[in-house]
């Protein structure tokens, strides 16, 4: 997600929502009722390619493969490419023999805005900037997590919280940092803070356990095309696209100049699941299948993620009917540094124009011309004239699916989009579906005008994380509304009725999608808890036989990864996300490593239900990847990127459902 402290941003999205003072709550008693939509039909019956007859993807927030998977060890003695097994870190999280490979670097005399550094120009750090409480809660507050004791205890966080087992919802009132301020300072409750060594750093510790929020770091478009220091210059036979990963701190502590707090060294944090950090997310990998391959799709914060899995391509400012115009002038990108900067970006905007490569945009040779040096060079796909959306920005429809005319005339909404989506391809095959947002009812509730306190965690609901939220065809159409935008209760109660559409996207409201600063990675455990016990719960043998639960993140936060980066256009792709497949045809702990990405799960749902790409440039088109047996990671037929078939062994499924038949 984008930061709250960039003036020409949107705050981030209001997370934490604002309720009324714990002592009216508790007069309450917690007796209003929860508004909820009503329930979707039952799963088509069109022909699958597979036993799968439905899909669930689970999105959180803001986390990167090493950052909770960095010493993980397979149960199944597979392979994997992490912290732990490249020797950065060891077990107990301290640096490893090849720690210096993870080194991370500051530089300076830049003019204009670079996305590649020669190692001559680059000075590695002699200890890391100090990782800052970055917007982390300081106290326990009637107005946001964590909430006091006694909203447990009165039974009102159930209400609030409706996503969460009883078991979590303590969970919504522990892990202040109990400093004096929110930002700006250094979280000393990190072991050996103001000297950590120049490399990944293990989060947690005596003073800082699991159950804690922790700071938010620096994570835009053009930023992370920086953060990920690629140079066809530092290109090598494992590494032929010469993304370095090594200016993430330099980033955090420049773009904003040096009083900003964008994280510090933060960006370098890891969880330990040798010392018990992130069970549930261990135990699922022990039990089912992983891809230590799989990617953001592109560079930079949530929105453009979502819309990629939505789309498979981005989503470009228009006249509301698909024509290419052009947004406000603040709002256009000029990540040039301001004169006497080292990095201070002239606008930080949500838009370029990268189709021009004769006179380009500020920010967009650098990209162009280093996806022009890669060997199989990756087409920009930056169609003329289009000003593409690379940083958060609001959809242009209200939640009544009226225009935002007031957004759209700020730059801070974009117009209605004729992107095609999954959803307009599902429709058009009468295949059900539906978006799942946690918090969407009170929302709706909210902005029709409730002063229910129950409503308030309305505030809490992502609109930039629903893909469908932006399309003319779905938001603009009421009964397509209707149909397909949801409610996360309603997602429960669906799987309860065995009315489980045949796709589903499921995003936890911000309370609880992990994301740092405003949630925490356990809440996120938590939610997927509840959606595993869920489906446990439901008595037809049918449902989980049939579905395919696909658990991810929408990218990587900022944080560190020490993975390959395959480019495949100007948007992306971006780090490592971790991605789980939780299906009686992908256990065994396995871990598979072929190059995927968000688009991966658009190919598997129309491979599995014999759909077409969607345009003729999204990425769906793309080629499943082919390997050298030496190295899995890196296609020799890019750009590719698969469709998640191999995460499944349907043959072995079959013979487990015939033996406990037997």
């Amino acid at each position: 997600m984008m930061q709250p402290n960039s003036g020409n941003r949107d705050n981030r999205r209001r997370r934490r929502t604002a309720v009324m003072s714990a002592a009216a709550l508790l007069v309450m008693g917690g007796a209003m009722p929860v508004h909820s939509a009503g329930g979707d039909g039952a799963a088509d019956s069109p022909k699958t390619a597979t036993p799968i007859k439905r899909v669930i993807v689970v999105i959180g927030e803001n986390r990167s493969f090493d950052h909770i998977y960095g010493t993980y060890v397979p149960r199944s003695g597979d392979s994997i490419l992490n912290l732990l097994s490249e020797g950065i870190v060891q077990s107990d999280g301290s640096p490893g023999l090849n720690f210096a490979s993870a080194r991370q670097f500051t530089t300076s005399g830049q003019t204009s805005y670079f996305i590649g550094v020669r190692k001559k120009n680059n000075t590695a750090y002699t200890t890391l900037p100090a990782p800052t409480l970055g917007g982390a809660p300081n106290t326990q507050s009637t107005t946001a997590p964590p909430f006091p004791l006694e909203f447990l205890t009165s039974g009102l966080l159930a209400l609030i919280e409706p996503s969460l087992k009883p078991i979590d919802l303590s969970l919504l009132t522990t892990g202040a940092t109990g400093a004096a301020v929110t930002r700006g300072a250094p979280d000393i409750r990190i072991a050996n803070y103001a000297a950590l060594p120049n490399g990944p750093f293990q989060l947690t510790g005596s003073s800082l356990p699991y159950d804690s929020y922790t700071g938010d770091t620096v994570h835009e478009f053009y930023q992370m095309w920086q953060q990920s220091d690629c140079s066809i210059h530092h290109a090598t036979e494992d590494n032929p696209t010469g993304c370095l990963n090594d200016l993430y701190p330099f980033v955090a502590t420049t773009y904003l100049g040096p009083t900003a707090d964008q994280g510090g060294g933060t960006s370098m944090a890891f969880y330990n699941m040798q010392d018990g950090d992130a069970p549930l997310l261990k135990q699922l990998a022990d039990k089912y299948t992983i891809s230590d391959n799989y990617h953001q799709p592109a560079q930079g914060g949530t929105g453009i993620q979502h819309i990629f899995l939505g789309t498979g391509d981005d989503i470009f400012w228009s006249d509301g009917d698909g024509n290419p115009a052009v947004p406000p002038s603040l709002q256009i990108a000029n990540p040039n540094p301001q004169p006497g900067s080292n990095n201070q970006y002239i606008i930080d905007g949500r838009f370029s124009n990268c189709s021009d490569v004769f006179t380009p945009a500020p920010g967009v040779r650098p990209i162009v011309s280093y996806l022009d040096s890669l060997p199989y060079r990756p087409a920009p796909n930056c169609e003329a004239g289009r000003y593409y959306m690379l940083n958060n920005t609001r959809p242009g429809f209200l939640l009544n699916g009226a225009i935002d005319t007031v957004g759209i005339t700020a730059g801070t909404s974009i117009p209605p989009s004729a992107v095609r989506t999954i959803g307009d391809a599902l429709n058009d095959k009468s295949i059900s579906w539906a978006y799942y947002g946690g918090a969407y009812n009170a929302a709706v509730n909210l902005f029709n005008g409730s002063t229910n306190f129950l409503d308030l965690v309305g505030q809490a609901y992502c609109d930039i994380c629903n893909f469908a939220s932006y399309a003319s065809s779905i938001m603009g159409d009421s009964a397509q509304r209707t149909a397909h935008i949801k409610d996360a209760k309603d997602f429960f109660r669906a799987v309860s009725n065995s009315t489980l559409p045949a796709v589903s996207f499921v995003k936890p409201d911000g309370l609880i999608d992990g994301h740092p600063a405003t949630s925490k990675l356990g809440l996120f455990e938590g939610a997927v808890r509840k959606i595993l016990d869920t489906l446990d719960a439901n008595p037809d043998p049918e449902l989980k036989a049939q579905t395919a639960l696909f658990i991810t993140f929408d990218e990587g936060g900022g944080y560190y990864d020490s993975g390959f980066i395959q480019p495949l256009d100007f948007f992306g792709d971006g780090p490592r996300v971790p991605l789980v497949v939780v299906s009686p045809y992908s256990t065994g702990g396995r871990v598979v490593h072929s190059y995927t990405d968000h688009v991966s799960i658009l190919k598997f749902i129309e491979r599995n239900w014999h759909l077409a790409p969607l345009t003729g440039r999204s990425r769906d088109n793309l080629p499943n990847p082919h390997v050298h047996k030496d190295n899995p990671y890196v296609p020799v037929n890019a750009p590719a990127i698969g469709d998640l078939f191999d995460m499944f062994d349907f043959d072995r499924g079959d013979d487990d459902r015939k033996k406990k038949r037997d």
